[in-house]
């Protein structure tokens, strides 16, 4: 492989090209993840503390959506939604998809706390709410942290299913370069070779940079502890 390979893909316009979907992609994480944060809570919340309706209704959202492939609701979304566009619509089926699974990370850091918190509270003046708004949920974050991030960086690497509908995000986009390549150049198997490379290279980037970012934290955390223990 020589460096002519390197100098027909990396050109400014080729790096502009893929710092545009990347930038894409990156959004997309972030407002799923978000608003999957939001949802996947208020499904665990009801799912364990509401007995009635609500509940059994946030029971069947989350095994359906769960026990069916996140590629479905991408279609289903992009292709019978009468709003926004394909990447809206496809936005909206990775957090529907996304909620469900969080729900259930999130019930599991729920289920771990125990249940005399919630009799303590009460004995403190505290209604239903304030205990789930001030002692319960934190702790149960502050325990889902390593989970809730493997499921974050999954979110990520899942917008690469956009680019089978032409939605232009960082895999679409360095995919693509090969027509622009092709307009200066013979594409050869070094080119797709480094193409693909490249690509996994930024998804590692990103996602073991937040690990680290987690490891880090934790680490601080047991530090933090071990010193007050002392």
């Amino acid at each position: 492989m020589n460096m002519q390979v390197f100098a027909d893909i990396f050109t400014s316009g080729n790096i502009l090209f893929m710092l545009a979907g990347l930038r894409t992609t990156l959004a997309i994480s972030v407002i799923t993840v978000c608003a999957s944060i939001i949802a996947g809570t208020i499904l665990a919340l009801l799912r364990n503390y509401e007995k009635r309706a609500l509940g059994r209704l946030a029971s069947i959202y989350i095994e359906i959506f769960r026990s069916t492939p996140l590629l479905l609701w991408i279609l289903v979304c992009i292709f019978m939604l009468p709003i926004g566009n394909y990447l809206i619509r496809g936005g909206i089926g990775l957090a529907l998809y996304t909620s469900s699974v969080i729900a259930e990370i999130v019930r599991g850091g729920l289920n771990s706390i125990a249940k005399g918190q919630f009799e303590a509270a009460r004995s403190q003046g505290f209604n239903f709410i304030q205990t789930l708004v001030y002692i319960i949920l934190p702790q149960c974050f502050e325990r889902i942290v390593p989970s809730l991030m493997s499921q974050i960086i999954t979110t990520i690497k899942d917008t690469s299913f956009f680019a089978q509908f032409a939605i232009a995000e960082f895999f679409f986009n360095t995919k693509n370069l090969m027509g622009s390549i092709s307009k200066v150049t013979v594409v050869s198997t070094a080119h797709i070779f480094v193409l693909y490379c490249f690509i996994a290279l930024v998804y590692f980037a990103i996602n073991f940079s937040l690990s680290c970012i987690v490891r880090k934290l934790s680490k601080d955390k047991e530090r933090n502890l071990d010193a007050l223990l002392e």
